[in-house]
């Protein structure tokens, strides 16, 4: 019977957050993300878009989102002609997020903490690659749009390609494992 009991207030739970919350819709071309990745040498950067998306208020704090990233339309924008083309394809290769086999990457909100004035901490569980692991930002929502900074370890998504932490000698090959994507969305 307690677990009857337990449940059913779970459920009452649910249905009032439910019923609370809001759910806004990201609005797919006015948002972007934009990449950054690091190597000895230098740095490339570029978009990538976004497929869908969403975030969820409970009044006006923010309570959930979750969003499908297009690997597909990753796009050098510090290159142009053959040089770009060249490396949109080989970061859409298997050395990097094959993007052939996995089309899509998936951020899913897990925590959330109020930190005040709009901005928040967000414990999310990032999917590249098939592989999903926990990661954490900071994001700021002012009126109808979020802002935030991602880091990302490649390594943890089986990305390894001249990475110094697994091949030896690589010099001023090296690629560095943390890239950035910094974030705009629009709902």
């Amino acid at each position: 019977m307690n677990n009857l009991k337990t449940i059913a207030l779970s459920l009452v739970a649910l249905v009032s957050f439910t019923v609370n919350a809001q759910t806004k819709k990201i609005d797919t071309k006015k948002s972007n993300i934009h990449w950054i990745g690091k190597k000895v040498t230098g740095q490339h950067d570029g978009t990538i878009a976004l497929k869908a998306g969403a975030l969820v208020f409970k009044g006006n704090k923010l309570a959930g989102g979750n969003f499908i990233v297009d690997m597909t339309t990753i796009n050098t924008t510090d290159l142009d002609g053959g040089m770009k083309e060249k490396l949109d394809g080989h970061l859409k290769s298997d050395d990097f997020f094959g993007t052939e086999k996995f089309k899509t990457a998936n951020l899913v909100f897990k925590t959330i903490a109020d930190k005040g004035n709009n901005n928040y901490t967000v414990t999310a569980d990032l999917t590249i690659k098939g592989i999903t692991n926990p990661i954490s930002f900071d994001m700021n929502v002012n009126g109808k749009v979020a802002t935030t900074k991602l880091i990302v370890d490649r390594t943890k998504y089986d990305i390894k390609y001249k990475s110094g932490n697994f091949f030896e000698n690589l010099g001023d090959k090296t690629i560095y494992d943390d890239f950035e994507l910094e974030v705009t969305l629009n709902f």
